[in-house]
């Protein structure tokens, strides 16, 4: 077997790096930008919601949500995600990626509102709904994911394809950032307006009504970056490779690309030949896909699932830990307002110094150490600093010692995307072939958010004390935050395992990869 190799695919890889290169980023990436606010900023305001939906006046304690409601509102976006990730990934593939990324960003855009617009202001009315329509915004989200990575790894070039892909990731932590930011503004400027009563119980117990708008503004600023990116992302062609291998019109392809890359293109007359051989047109659930892509495919699923274990758990429940340890005072010690700032102090801390710089150092590395590399590296040492922190807790705990544990467990979060949480994410966009890559990543990702739903909902419930005596908000005895931390560096360590199934990328044409244009000698 010969591989050959379509010119305007070819032109692609070998492409200087351009404008296009970078307006693509900016545009797939706004997308990303806006999943990771949309999914996270939830982490800061339920505490809020707490306070502002279940108080009760008979108890001496701010209010706080119902087990199943805090489940159900940290984890029904996730849900959604998976759905999202499935039906688009396989939509992408189907009617082509242009069409349905647009559709992802109007579901976004609309559930935004919607998610903050949410009816009423009895607790069942308002948290039913938000419900709802953060189901609708993760299923939006969860098409952003298969359709932004097989984008920009069509539009890349074979040299810097990783670098391009993990910046449009990259804005993940750039939107979790921004959600911390959103946060202390908002707060602070509501925390000025609305002071807080000058005696410690009443202070609080207080929830200004006012309370209730800041929740709703910091959920609907997430349409915002979203809206402003559409018409840029309506504009954009879609990719060769997906005209050329799928859709079977290298005329298209060519006269796209031509205007993209601003050069002259010539128009291959036979290569028709190459693309229609019916031995590379095997399905997804066909032998021959098991045999050529079965192990990768596998190896993509389960580090994208066991990594998101323990990435989302980190995330969603970041405020839980930090309170345990006494780096964010109790509820009774401050305001409904002043409780959001701190939260969001917090948050915007790590993202600041761990989880954003994290991203880049991927975006810098990636397409000279390599995606396995890379990966092992983040899970092994995610694997670390989880242990290190979790044997010996009760020293962590004490008040002298808190600044090293957010320290240590800053650098979970960095090696988490300097690691797995950034290349299980670019991989999938590259190994499989044209007509199945969106699928392909879509079932990765879905899988991964699997993760994501075991991490936050079991995290929930594991982190809990084993005393029942001591659980709070009538949530079950769970196994303590210290074991919690130890099943999670072990859920790390078998990712390390897993890694092993995937192969390495770099510096190959997605062609070579998936032998999609592979022809008789």
């Amino acid at each position: 077997m010969a591989e050959q190799q379509l010119g305007v695919l070819k032109a692609l890889d070998v492409a200087k790096t351009q404008l296009y290169h970078f307006t693509a980023i900016v545009i797939a990436g706004m997308g990303f930008f806006t999943d990771a606010y949309d999914l996270f900023c939830v982490s800061l305001v339920t505490k809020l919601l707490g306070r502002i939906y279940y108080f009760n006046p008979l108890s001496a304690k701010p209010g706080s949500l119902p087990p199943h409601v805090a489940a159900a509102v940290n984890g029904v976006a996730l849900c959604g995600t998976l759905a999202g990730q499935l039906f688009f990934g396989w939509l992408g593939d189907k009617l082509g990626r242009k069409k349905v990324y647009g559709i992802t960003l109007i579901m976004m855009i609309l559930c935004s509102v919607a998610s903050g617009l949410s009816f009423g202001h009895q607790a069942k009315g308002v948290m039913t709904t938000l419900c709802f329509f953060r189901f609708w915004l993760g299923f939006g989200i969860g098409g952003d994911y298969p359709l932004s990575a097989t984008i920009m790894s069509e539009y890349a070039n074979k040299k810097t394809r990783g670098a391009f892909i993990a910046a449009v990731f990259a804005m993940q932590g750039v939107g979790i950032l921004a959600g911390g930011f959103v946060a202390l503004a908002v707060s602070s400027i509501f925390d000025k307006k609305f002071p807080s009563p000058t005696y410690a119980v009443d202070r609080a117990l207080s929830t200004p009504p006012q309370a209730d708008y800041i929740w709703r503004i910091i959920v609907m600023f997430g349409a915002l970056p979203a809206a402003l990116t559409y018409y840029w992302r309506m504009k954009m062609p879609e990719t060769a490779r997906y005209t050329a291998l799928v859709a079977k019109n290298l005329k298209q392809a060519t006269q796209d690309m031509s205007k993209v890359l601003q050069v002259e293109l010539e128009m291959e007359e036979r290569a028709e030949d190459i693309v229609k051989d019916p031995r590379l047109n095997y399905g997804l659930f066909s032998k021959e896909f098991a045999k050529r892509h079965g192990l990768h495919l596998l190896g993509c699923t389960s580090t994208w699932f066991l990594l998101d274990i323990a990435f989302y758990s980190q995330n969603l429940f970041q405020k839980d830990i930090f309170s345990a340890i006494g780096w964010i005072p109790k509820a009774a010690t401050m305001n409904a307002i002043h409780e959001v700032f701190r939260i969001g102090r917090a948050q915007t801390l790590i993202a600041l110094c761990s989880t954003v710089p994290g991203y880049w150092f991927t975006v810098a590395f990636i397409d000279t150490m390599g995606r396995f590399a890379i990966q092992l590296m983040g899970f092994f040492m995610m694997t670390v600093f989880m242990f290190a922190i979790a044997f010996p807790y009760d020293h962590w705990i004490k008040p002298d010692n808190r600044i090293g544990f957010v320290v240590m467990y800053s650098l979970t979060f960095f090696f988490a995307n300097f690691g797995p949480n950034a290349t299980t994410f670019i991989v999938p966009a590259e190994i499989f072939p044209a007509r199945l890559r969106s699928t392909c990543h879509g079932i990765s990702a879905a899988t991964g958010k699997a993760g994501a739903i075991v991490g936050a909902f079991g995290f929930l419930y594991a982190a809990q004390p084993q005393d029942k005596t001591k659980t709070d908000a009538g949530y079950p005895p769970g196994i303590g935050v210290k074991n919690s931390l130890i099943m999670l560096g072990c859920i790390n360590f078998v990712g390390m395992l897993f890694t092993f199934l995937v192969p390495e990328p770099k510096g190959k044409s997605l062609e070579e990869l998936s032998g999609e244009t592979e022809a008789e000698k």
